[in-house]
């Protein structure tokens, strides 16, 4: 009945003697098969949320997610740390890309809708435009329409501010913008939106579509990520001019991220680099918003991360956001610490410090210490990523996992809890990139025992440059007790 496919990471002979070591230990096989499938299946499918301001995006964010997290405020300009969020829906899991929250009169339609929603379709599997049913179709949303059209991504219609029957007849208006049908909704309230959600799951693909370079030949593609100023683009110039190779450059015009295709230590890169955001004093927070956006865009695309610290100032709240960001994304990531040449002793050993305190999160990141204006240890960037690619695509066969279980198990039990000892049973890796690990075990294991098992996984196996992501599935009161 299973095929390779339905496996995960897993062989048929690995498979087999995988599902007799689970029945053999009380684990239903549809049990395992739905915790394998679960945890193999890597990075979620991606749903972006546009259409203009002041029609209830962020709302009916805060209405997907099941919890006010997203910024809903009338004031334009808001800014926020976060445009991505995690929702499940009838047992689906997806990633939610909210992109309301500012208003932007000075530019107009086209700098401030547009970009907004740009950014938010690159990095999208599907789009759900949400229009005021209560005004109807305006120009701004005939932009909008435009924009998704010549994305070719599949739309949902979100009708909003139906707040009753009175109010169908107004969304029934929306079939004019040619985008099939309107779903009526009121973020508000929550009326229509399971409705919604239904329609939104049948467009999002099971698993997203693989945007980096899985093609044959495709080159590995590259986010240079990090706060503003902290020299993205003087990076991706010195790499590019060094080696005088930039085979081809796209869209770059201010607002779009850059992409290069660049050779470096013999292999064609392509780097997206999300610098180069228009600046103006007043449009400040804007600019912020849409750096975070266009963060989020380029991480989803890639493979690896490289996250750009500004060794001359303190790490700071925002690097951090921006590091937690791509951990989250499951991305490779590379730390690379920019302006190295320009400290002194003192700064150094400062440095030092606050990078064992700041940086623990990505202790397991490879590390470089650079300088994008005078190319110093440019040479350790391409190793560097190298070997988080290696770590992100590391596979542990599944004998020689429950062996290092079995071994940790035995010497380092987990904690009595309750007059109880909840115990690893035997686990598999179901995915890469990043490595994902499904451990069965007797009884709920603790928060500091999964980070112990993570640590252990790391000393043994290596997984430099990658996060790991460790699901466990308790074994129910039925079957054989041990």
């Amino acid at each position: 009945m299973n095929d390779q496919h339905d496996h995960g990471a897993l062989g048929d002979a690995e498979y087999a003697e995988f599902m007799e070591l689970a029945s053999e230990e009380g684990f239903d096989a549809e049990e395992v098969e739905g915790a394998i499938e679960e945890a193999g299946h890597g990075p979620l499918p991606v749903l972006a949320v546009v259409g203009r301001p002041n029609v209830g995006k962020s709302t009916l964010v805060n209405r997907i997610i099941g919890r006010r997290e997203a910024v809903v405020e009338d004031k334009p300009g808001v800014t926020r740390d976060r445009v991505t969020y995690e929702a499940e829906w009838a047992g689906r899991r997806f990633k939610v890309v909210d992109t309301g929250g500012w208003e932007q009169d000075v530019l107009g339609i086209d700098a401030s809708v547009a970009a907004q929603a740009e950014y938010a379709i690159e990095a999208a599997d599907a789009c759900l435009f949400v229009v005021d049913s209560t005004v109807g179709a305006t120009d701004t949303d005939e932009a909008v329409v435009k924009l998704l059209r010549r994305a070719g991504k599949p739309v949902v219609l979100a009708a909003n501010k139906v707040d009753g029957q009175s109010g169908e007849a107004d969304a029934a208006t929306l079939w004019s913008l040619g985008l099939g049908e309107p779903f009526p909704v009121s973020s508000l309230h929550g009326r229509g939106t399971g409705d919604l959600l239904d329609e939104v799951l049948k467009k999002l693909p099971e698993a997203p579509e693989q945007r980096f370079g899985n093609a044959v030949g495709g080159p590995r593609r590259i986010a240079l990520i990090g706060r503003p100023n902290v020299g993205k683009s003087s990076l991706l110039n010195k790499v590019a001019n060094e080696d005088r190779v930039v085979v081809n450059e796209l869209a770059g015009t201010t607002r779009d991220p850059v992409d290069e295709l660049i050779e470096l230590g013999g292999v064609t890169w392509k780097f997206v680099d999300t610098a180069g955001i228009r600046k103006k004093v007043h449009l400040q927070e804007g600019a912020d918003y849409y750096a975070s956006l266009r963060t989020a865009a380029a991480v989803e695309k890639a493979e690896v991360a490289v996250i750009l610290i500004d060794t001359t100032d303190n790490i700071s709240v925002q690097d951090q956001r921006i590091i937690t960001m791509a951990v989250e994304s499951g991305r490779a990531i590379v730390i690379a610490y920019n302006k190295w040449d320009e400290l002194d002793e003192e700064r150094r050993y400062y440095l030092e410090r606050e990078i064992e305190t700041e940086m623990q999160q990505v202790a397991w990141a490879p590390r470089v210490n650079v300088s994008a204006k005078t190319g110093r240890h440019m040479e350790k960037l391409v190793p560097a990523i190298e070997t988080a690619l290696a770590g992100w695509e590391t596979r542990v066969p599944t004998g020689r996992l429950n062996a290092f279980l079995g071994e940790i198990v035995a010497a380092h039990p987990h904690p009595i809890r309750g007059g109880k000892q909840p115990r690893i049973l035997f686990g598999t890796q179901a995915g890469t990139k990043p490595p994902r690990f499904v451990l069965f075990a007797s009884g709920f294991l603790e928060a500091g025992y999964r980070r112990f098992i993570e640590r252990r996984l790391r000393e043994e196996f290596g997984f430099e440059g990658t996060p790991i992501h460790i699901s466990v599935r308790v074994r129910e009161k039925r079957g054989r007790k041990k």
